[in-house]
């Protein structure tokens, strides 16, 4: 039998769509995942069969292949693991057909509880419209997308009733207040008015701006109170930052939305790719763009390496 779930995986800050296909046929006890996984998305094998037994599941003793297509498209993560075994559980018709309908973002656990992934925004940003089941800790993150019912579950049991309608579907914590603007200010510093008028036209321009002085002079106090100059990030604009930083696995504030423009200030040692982000095996968002909508504060410039 052949059973389909829709998934997503993470590249860099975007997520992309995955269709995670299962076929269990006669032949010798096996279960190959193919479509270009990574070693972690490799070992859902172990965690999914781990997690159906602890769960009160059988484990398919036939021959069960996975493909997750598309197979041009490296898979990284453990994300796909619940999708995976939601699909196994359709196939050997533990689980009705309707769970079919579902899309799932999550990692398993041995014990069957299904754990919180990184990059829940721009996974959840990657799907249509439907259904969405995720960790009960991803499901403020998935919900900020707006387009899903977002479907919080604890365990892979819970998700099982859910579907068989033996029990309702929990709903996803209400945000809490948007998070307010606060912080450092521009009105805490008395003198350096020349210093303190670039700085304002700075930010009412969106210029770069360097600053030489002296140890001492106020170079990194007045850089630290720009975001309070810039304002409140508008819907749009808080979006693209919360995105950025739920792919980098950066806690979010509780109302989900980041909405204060980014202070991002790295050490001059800091590597090339800590810098603008990149990786050999997982792609991750670097300083720069983490302060996307914010602020670079490159403190003591002259010191970073000129190697790129």
């Amino acid at each position: 039998m052949l059973a389909i779930v829709r998934s997503a995986t993470l590249l860099g800050v975007r997520g992309t769509p995955v269709t995670v296909e299962i076929h269990v046929s006669a032949g010798l006890p096996g279960f190959t995942i193919v479509g270009l996984p990574d070693t972690s998305c490799r070992e859902a094998r172990d965690r999914v069969r781990a997690a159906l037994l602890s769960s009160n599941f059988t484990w398919p003793d036939t021959r069960t292949t996975v493909n997750l297509a598309p197979s041009g498209v490296r898979k990284i993560g453990a994300g796909l693991d619940l999708a995976i075994a939601v699909a196994v559980l359709v196939a050997t018709k533990q689980l009705p057909s309707s769970a079919l309908d579902l899309a799932c973002l999550g990692e398993l656990g041995l014990d069957g509880s299904v754990r919180p992934i990184v990059g829940a925004v721009p996974l959840a940003a990657a799907l249509d419209p439907t259904e969405l089941v995720v960790a009960e800790a991803n499901a403020v993150e998935a919900d900020l997308v707006g387009k899903h019912r977002v479907r919080p579950v604890r365990t892979l049991a819970e998700l099982a009733a859910c579907v068989r309608g033996e029990e309702p579907w929990s709903q996803p914590p209400r945000r809490a207040e948007v998070e307010k603007v606060g912080g450092l200010d521009l009105s805490d510093v008395r003198g350096n008015r020349m210093a303190r008028f670039a700085l304002e036209v700075a930010a009412a321009g969106g210029h770069h701006l360097l600053y030489v002085g002296p140890p001492g002079a106020g170079k990194t106090m007045l850089a630290e109170r720009l975001p309070g100059l810039l304002g409140p990030l508008d819907d749009d604009a808080a979006i693209e930052v919360t995105t950025v930083h739920s792919a980098a696995g950066e806690p979010l504030p509780p109302g989900g939305l980041i909405r204060t423009p980014p202070f991002r200030s790295p050490h001059h040692t800091v590597s090339n790719v800590a810098l603008v982000g990149g990786g050999s095996h997982v792609l991750k968002p670097g300083e720069v763009s983490m302060a996307h909508r914010g602020v670079l504060f490159l403190d003591e410039m002259g010191e970073f390496s000129a190697v790129g």
